[in-house]
């Protein structure tokens, strides 16, 4: 008998038990039953004769009590799904000279009261958590496939089935396409189909997140390696990526500085977290997009040509859409019943005067500006047939490519009036405003898509907006 505990009478102790913890369990080395109290088995609709001398886990579901019994790791509340519902448990264990002699359970409820309690409280944050994790899981994973590229033109066919054919290689692919063109599509296409399509799909976009935080975000860091840092550290994208597929959009615009580390990552395999000294060893496959022109940016100096030659296993070019206006109709389709579902519409067409002017659009934002062009159309649309006057401005303003010869009345060409004559700069000016005007309709107003589309920088773009008063 320990001090302190002679004069408590022995037929105290099994009360004692019982009103400190309602339910309790207590198992050997083994994992073997040697107590449990009536009010545990009244709970899982057993008796103590039939519980007693059993393994825990064929008594209680979900049981961990022989794991703790082995490892002596003890689980302070802990979750335990069990008859439907989560409790929660402790799980301690049980010490004699040294060594693991046991483990001691305990529901940390002692009344049916103080249950409902817990579980209207904590049920919503379960739920909650259940959202968010399920959440998180989908955006590891791709969501297109192949058959969710449409199109039936030569070129498009053409580079769909390279892209099928090289999906599952583990080789590194470059995709090479104008903005809107689809990259990330492929992308996704290629993971799916890949060796790798029930392992994590990442995508990071070089170009949206600023210099100094793109080392962190794609090698992630520690404890403390600069002011404001989670504490405990962070994962980066290779790391969430092991095994997966880490797609790396616009690397054109990756500043030079993150090139060389990039490059080590792939040759070596390993990171290094920011503020860390050890290295993790990763195995990823690398998906680059670009709608820039990488070997010009190689002779430029202002992209590493080992990296592209170690990007650039596998080329993807993707053709633009003025490159197979035949699929027009066919995209115009898949995207009309994407936007139904968006708008809470059904059955809506396009005229055959839209199908015609669609066709004779140049299309510089591609599939993107084609699907800003349907939303914007949706939401003008009283009827279910879309008309050209549902069409935006520059569209409905562009002239046909219809070129007729003007003859005077003797079959001679006729003289055209004379154009109001501005200055070359006041030309160039409205030209210039015009264009970005179109770039902003193009990108639903996305300066920075738009500066992509006219292919100039940001800051110029910015400050040409500003000197032409466009909002």
């Amino acid at each position: 008998m320990y001090p302190g505990f002679e004069g408590i009478p022995n037929n105290w102790y099994e009360q004692i038990i019982n009103l400190i913890a309602e339910r309790i369990v207590v198992v050997d080395h083994e994992g073997i039953i040697l107590y449990i109290n009536e009010a545990y088995c009244e709970f899982l609709g057993t008796t103590v004769k039939d519980a007693v001398h059993r393994p825990v886990q064929d008594v209680i579901q979900n049981s961990r009590m022989h794991i703790v019994a082995k490892t002596g790791q003890k689980e302070l509340a802990a979750l335990h799904p069990i008859n439907g519902s989560e409790m929660i448990a402790n799980r301690l264990p049980i010490m004699e000279a040294g060594k693991v002699v046991g483990a001691v359970g305990t529901v940390m409820f002692r009344t049916p009261e103080e249950w409902r309690m817990y579980k209207t409280k904590i049920q919503g944050l379960v739920e909650e958590l259940k959202y968010y994790k399920t959440k998180a899981e989908k955006e590891l994973t791709s969501k297109y496939r192949f058959n969710h590229l449409i199109g039936n033109s030569a070129a498009f066919t053409a580079t769909k089935k390279l892209a099928e054919r090289i999906s599952e290689s583990n080789s590194s692919v470059l995709l090479i396409g104008e903005s809107g063109t689809g990259k990330e599509l492929f992308a996704h296409a290629i993971h799916n189909s890949s060796m790798r399509a029930s392992l994590p799909f990442i995508a990071i976009n070089c170009a949206s997140i600023p210099e100094h935080l793109l080392e962190s975000e794609l090698f992630g860091y520690e404890d403390g390696a600069f002011t404001g840092a989670k504490k405990g550290g962070k994962k980066g994208k290779f790391e969430i990526a092991n095994n997966g597929t880490l797609f790396l959009d616009e690397i054109g615009d990756m500043p030079l500085s993150m090139q060389s580390k990039l490059l080590r990552v792939l040759q070596e395999k390993e990171v290094q977290r920011v503020g860390g000294q050890k290295s993790i060893v990763v195995d990823v496959r690398i998906i680059a997009a670009t709608h820039r022109d990488l070997e010009k940016l190689v002779e430029e100096g202002t992209f590493r040509q080992d990296l592209y030659y170690r990007l650039n296993v596998i080329k993807i070019d993707i053709p633009p859409l003025r490159e197979r206006k035949e699929d027009i109709p066919l995209i115009s389709q898949s995207l009309l019943k994407k936007l139904e579902g968006k708008f809470y519409r059904k059955g809506i067409e396009l005229s055959d005067s839209v199908k015609d002017r669609l066709m004779q659009h140049s299309w510089p934002g591609n599939i993107r500006e084609l699907e800003n062009v349907l939303e914007r159309s949706i939401n003008v649309l009283d009827g279910k047939t879309i008309e050209v006057a549902h069409l935006p401005l520059y569209l409905r303003d562009m002239e046909l490519e219809t070129h007729h010869d003007i003859t005077d009345e003797n079959n001679q060409p006729a003289r055209k009036s004379a154009l109001p004559i501005s200055s070359l700069r006041e030309t160039l000016a409205v030209a210039e405003k015009a264009a970005m005007i179109n770039a902003l309709n193009v990108t639903n107003g996305n300066k920075q898509e738009a500066a992509k589309l006219l292919e100039i920088g940001k800051t110029s773009f910015y400050e040409k907006c500003k000197l032409y008063a466009i909002k």
